[in-house]
């Protein structure tokens, strides 16, 4: 796709028989299957009505790349063509399209771009029988608002045409910048100002003198995005012993595997760390780099606990030395953030599950941290949850404590006490029996008040609904809670992220302080909770599952 700055392509609008239907963005972006991707016109009816709603395409800058999925390439070309025929000036790529999720970011804020469009599934599986994704980023970096994922929506709906414009297929296997007519597209090194970003933050020199020590490490790519981004940190610059990043290639299929970092999918680093002893940390990123496992030898990190220690440790890193503002988590992550923060005397806000809504707290400066139970934590340095950033804090504190991870975990568990936590995922759902269960549990939230579970007392059942403390606005049906009088709770929820049924998300927290048992295993820890609400939903009786899909 290679033209000269002179040569204007031909403009070319491509009538629709009928708008598609279905192009309604979840939390994080549209998904859906590869095959239906390559449904003709599909992929380009949603850019089209991405590039009529995001601000200031005419004449403005976008970044573009993704996590190296099959589609990916394909797609970059479709929208480079289209963005062409939308009068952008000047697209950023990086090379072979791979760009994870948190470096998309900053790129986006670095290069006072008016948003990017990042090519991803995230965590699901991809090739061609896998899933297909495409996430628009506003100018400050984060996940667009639910007010414009609506109007793409609405817009779809509508759409009779589309533009683009006629131009051969360009190459991204080196730097450089070509030209369609007046669209300036510059192709960069994707992983450089990431890792830039990362020496600003954190001490490369003290996190060095770690690695180079008797201090083995297996870091998982999952051949997915963040493979050229940890060989660079870890072996290149940090002197981590060359292979200690594993399946460091990004994929289109990932290898045939599930790029998500947890204890089902990343399997064989988890038996690495928690079955053997060759190594003293351990850590995966899923798909498109934003979400983070942390292992020690012996000791799997909850990603709770993890935002709470990142937390109580962070005047140990650079960046944060002098303080936090605040802290944040979704709900359904559990409340050990919140203990941390309050002995810290910092702000602590409670937010619905989806990165956006941090994005408000960051802008307004409310807070500094950040995180999910669902394997995601990041700062102010972005607008996204960033696995690697999440991964070199975690050997920040090593590097300064000198210490295991299990011994990080006890002493933290020593002092503030232990949320004992765990999520059961029960995937691929029919979708009438996912909300068929889910409905009927709503449908007995206001008759549980009062009633016994798991032999405590049920002190409040609802809907969770938040206030946005910023600008406002409101946020309704996020999850259904249970919660008990010893600060125990259950939160069911359905998912919106993978593409075949619905997955059934059922949370358990349950609170034990300093004084006492901090050394449960958290399923015999949480045996009553989940007995009581598997009983109360139904679950295996409407599901037809005897057990989880995924634990964590």
């Amino acid at each position: 796709m290679t033209a000269s700055p002179s040569a204007e392509p031909a403009q070319i609008v491509v009538r629709l028989e009928a708008p598609f239907t279905d192009q309604k963005p979840g939390t994080s972006g549209l998904r859906k299957s590869s095959r239906q991707f390559e449904q003709p016109h599909y992929l380009e009816s949603f850019v089209e009505a991405v590039f009529r709603t995001l601000p200031g395409v005419q004449g403005g800058t976008l970044v573009l790349g993704g996590d190296g999925r099959y589609g990916n390439l394909r797609a970059i070309n479709v929208i480079l063509r289209m963005g062409a025929a939308h009068g952008l000036n000047k697209v950023i790529l990086t090379t072979n399209g791979i760009l994870s999720t948190p470096a998309a970011s900053n790129l986006i804020r670095k290069r006072n771009a008016i948003g990017g469009i990042i090519l991803s599934a995230s965590h699901n599986p991809g090739g061609p029988d896998g899933d297909f994704g495409v996430k628009v980023n506003g100018s400050n970096g984060g996940p667009t608002p639910g007010s414009f994922t609506d109007a793409v929506f609405e817009c779809t709906k509508s759409l009779e045409q589309y533009a683009t414009v006629e131009a051969p297929e360009l190459t991204l296997v080196t730097p450089g910048t070509h030209n369609i007519g007046g669209l300036e597209v510059e192709i960069i090194d994707g992983v450089d100002d990431c890792v830039a970003l990362m020496q600003q933050l954190f001490d490369f020199d003290q996190i060095s003198a770690l690695l180079r020590s008797d201090f083995p490490l297996a870091f998982d790519a999952m051949h997915a995005v963040t493979g050229p981004y940890a060989k660079r940190v870890f072996e290149d610059l940090l002197g981590a012993a060359a292979g200690s990043v594993r399946n460091g290639i990004p994929l289109e299929d990932f290898g045939g595997g599930h790029p998500d970092p947890n204890l089902t999918y990343a399997h064989e680093l988890a038996d690495l760390l928690l079955k053997g002893d060759d190594y003293r940390f351990g850590a995966a990123c899923d798909g498109d780099g934003d979400r983070n496992m942390i292992l020690g030898n012996r000791c799997f990190v909850n990603p709770s606990d993890s935002l709470a220690v990142l937390t109580a440790n962070a005047t140990l890193v650079p960046a944060y030395a002098s303080g936090l503002t605040g802290v944040a988590r979704s709900m359904p992550t559990s409340s050990a953030v919140d203990v941390v923060a309050k002995t810290l005397g910092i702000e602590c806000f409670e937010t619905p599950t989806g990165w956006k809504f941090f994005g408000n707290l960051l802008d307004a400066g409310r807070i500094t941290l950040c995180g999910e139970e669902s394997f995601g934590t990041g700062s102010n340095h972005v607008r996204e949850k960033d696995g690697l950033w999440a991964v070199l804090f975690w050997l920040q504190i090593l590097a300064a404590r000198r210490c295991s991870v299990a011994d990080i975990m006890s002493s933290h568990w020593q002092r503030f006490g232990r949320h004992y936590y765990s999520r059961h995922d029960y995937e691929a759902v029919p979708s009438d029996a996912a909300h068929g269960l889910y409905d009927r549990l709503e449908g007995l939230l206001p008759g549980l008040v009062g009633q016994s579970f798991a032999n405590r007392n049920i002190t409040g059942a609802d809907n969770f609904s938040y206030t946005d403390p910023v600008d406002q606005s409101v946020t309704k049906g996020q999850g259904l809670r249970i919660l008990l009088e010893d600060g125990s709770r259950i939160v069911v929820r359905l998912s919106g992220t993978g593409t075949k049924g619905a997955t059934i998300r059922v949370y358990l927290e349950s609170y034990v302080p300093s004084t006492g048992d901090l050394h449960q295993d958290p399923q015999i820890a949480l045996a009553e909770m989940i007995s009581s609400i598997n009983s109360l939903a139904e679950i295996q009786q409407r599901t037809g599952m005897d057990r989880p899909t995924v634990i964590t």
